[in-house]
């Protein structure tokens, strides 16, 4: 019976080893499709994957040419501030300088104007000096040739002797107050 079941098993197809045909079979339908996979999907894929390739790479390049700008212009700022800096520190000192000009110029009129006022005064002081003086003379005139009458006795009312009487009085005090005054 061996034999017999050596032979029937020989004859039934195993169960864990295919039919020749269904492996040819299935070989057959293997290479079509991956010759249809080949010949349709593969490029496909490819172009998809080259694009894709491309948008990340052109993504990363326009990344890098914005970041070169963002530094050119952060560079660019900087120096207009840097500018505008040096622009302000030069706005101040122009006014600093114009200030001191202006102080000066203010102070240069403050003395002029006191110069004049003091030489004003001055005037007005020689002036109302000579001013007394000559109403000092008029009144001691005067009282010296009422003195003077009273001293001679006889009326010196005669207008021409009583100035050169007085010129003459006044005369002798300068010539006797100006040695005293050296």
């Amino acid at each position: 019976m061996l034999t017999k079941l050596t032979v029937l098993a020989a004859e039934e197809p195993s169960p864990v080893i295919p039919h020749p045909a269904e492996v040819i079979l299935g070989l057959v339908a293997f290479l079509l499709l991956l010759g249809i996979l080949w010949k349709f999907v593969v490029p496909r894929f490819e172009a998809l994957y080259k694009e894709r390739t491309e948008k990340i790479e052109g993504g990363i390049q326009k990344a890098e040419q914005l970041q070169a700008q963002a530094e050119e212009n952060l560079q660019k700022y900087k120096d207009l501030l840097a500018d505008a800096n040096a622009a302000a520190a030069r706005i101040r000192d122009d006014a600093r300088i114009e200030a001191e000009q202006i102080r000066e110029e203010l102070r240069v009129q403050a003395q002029e104007e006191a110069t004049r006022i003091v030489a004003q005064g001055r005037n007005q002081l020689e002036a109302q000096r000579a001013q007394i003086i000559a109403e000092l003379r008029a009144d001691l005139g005067r009282t010296a040739v009422e003195l003077a009458s009273k001293i001679v006795g006889e009326s010196l009312e005669d207008e021409s002797r009583r100035r050169g009487t007085v010129d003459r009085f006044l005369e002798e005090l300068d010539s006797v107050s100006a040695p005293a005054k050296k």
